[in-house]
């Protein structure tokens, strides 16, 4: 086991190779865990890679066999399970032919998740600069919904929309980040970062799905920051892309 020292660090963050199990819960009805290695940790967080996106601000749980130095909390039980703030998620460099992966960074805030989080776990925080006296790092109030293109009752947008009708395929993940629904739909609106689409899909606020354009060959990676029905009856998801921005043509 050896030391990783960085400087804007307040404490040693040691490197190792660990076995861990991350749970998510995107949103009301989708859950999810995946089995991978802490790759560095303190006792006030950690950091790992995973398969599937998330975001910063997202809660995360951490459960693996961490030895007693490392905890705060339940020393003598077998798998330590601690709630933690991602501060990072970012796609490691890769060949073409490896799956996408994500390096993560959690701060952790404790042995519970925020009373919030019960309500709706797709809710994003943040830390704040001073520590709890067990040294697990504060938390503020949810952050509002992120601003985007899409309208979320008032809160102003990072750039303007565009009234464009753009075939595209929505397809929907399950626990194992397979594929488990797709549609062909069209954008009622589109910016480069976000987009509303006509659905019968049943993803709900808080999921990551995949938007793409066969014609364009671009494929993105979004959050379903809302889902309504219109006047017409007919359901829309909002989306906000996270890893590229959409080409948008005759926009410049």
């Amino acid at each position: 086991m050896g030391t990783d020292i960085k400087s804007k660090r307040k404490r040693e963050r040691l490197t190792l190779s660990l076995p861990a199990q991350i749970y998510c819960r995107e949103s009301l009805d989708f859950e999810w865990n995946e089995t991978t290695e802490i790759l560095d940790i303190t006792p006030f967080g950690a950091g790992f890679t995973l398969s599937r996106r998330t975001e910063v601000g997202r809660i995360l749980q951490v459960k693996a066999n961490l030895p007693r130095q490392l905890r705060r909390f339940d020393y003598l039980d077998p798998q330590y399970k601690i709630w933690g703030v991602v501060r990072h998620s970012a796609l490691q460099p890769q060949d073409e032919a490896d799956s996408p992966k994500y390096r993560v960074g959690v701060a952790f805030i404790g042995k519970r998740p925020p009373q919030n989080y019960k309500l709706d776990p797709s809710k994003r925080y943040d830390i704040v600069p001073s520590q709890a006296e067990n040294g697990m790092w504060l938390f503020t109030d949810p952050l509002p919904p992120p601003q985007s293109h899409v309208d979320f009752s008032g809160y102003a947008r990072r750039e303007s929309r565009y009234m464009i009708q753009e075939t595209v395929t929505i397809e929907v993940f399950d626990m194992e980040g397979n594929v488990i629904a797709a549609e062909q739909t069209i954008t009622e609106d589109i910016s480069r970062q976000g987009a509303c689409v006509l659905t019968t899909l049943g993803a709900e606020s808080g999921r990551f799905v995949r938007m793409s354009n066969l014609e364009k060959g671009i494929s993105a990676t979004a959050i379903v920051r809302n889902r309504r029905k219109g006047t017409d009856n007919i359901m829309r998801l909002h989306l906000e892309i996270i890893d590229l921005l959409w080409p948008i043509e005759g926009v410049d």
